[in-house]
């Protein structure tokens, strides 16, 4: 039997939901995978994770597989997967980075801070859910308007002015 007709029925069996499909399929890809991740990390237990991630995305995609490469379409999911991984190490990275800012202000400002972040809670209650929400997505959890866009399935348009609005209203209301 050659190899592509091989794997073709090891991807026909991981379809019909086999575990020993997906057993030799883990076999055939674990080690190239692996190495692809530890080339793009340098960091052992990260490609672990990585590789791992892989696979459950294979167990849950599998059945989106059409034919032509399957190599080629592996790999398409293991990029998204770094590429998601980069993407959560820099937010991961900027939060970091504004908790320390804020530590340093609130240790500097001490009491006055408190006092006006409770104001801003209080105020930001006073908007509606939705608005509320797109502005802690977009200045607490660091995401892009793009992101934001994307994660809400709206026009980023819609989604800056949203924004806009809110924190005007949020201005308004603090004077």
């Amino acid at each position: 039997m050659t190899k592509n007709r091989e794997l073709e029925q090891i991807i026909a069996g991981c379809q019909r939901g086999e575990s020993e499909s997906f057993s030799r399929l883990v076999d055939i890809y674990s080690g190239r995978f692996y190495g692809y991740f530890y080339r793009l990390t340098g960091n052992r237990t990260i490609s672990d994770d990585l590789l791992s991630e892989l696979f459950v995305k294979l167990v849950e995609k599998i059945g989106s597989f059409k034919g032509g490469s399957f190599d080629g379409w592996v790999f398409r999911i293991a990029s998204n997967i770094f590429h998601d991984f980069l993407r959560a190490k820099q937010r991961g990275k900027k939060l970091l980075e504004g908790r320390k800012e804020l530590e340093l202000e609130n240790a500097q400002s001490g009491k006055a801070d408190d006092e006006r972040g409770e104001k801003l809670q209080v105020h930001l209650g006073k908007l509606d859910g939705d608005t509320r929400e797109l502005i802690m997505l977009r200045y607490y959890s660091q995401l892009s308007f793009k992101e934001i866009a994307k994660l809400r399935a709206k026009p980023i348009g819609t989604v800056l002015a949203k924004v806009h609005r809110g924190l005007k209203k949020l201005r308004k209301s603090m004077e």
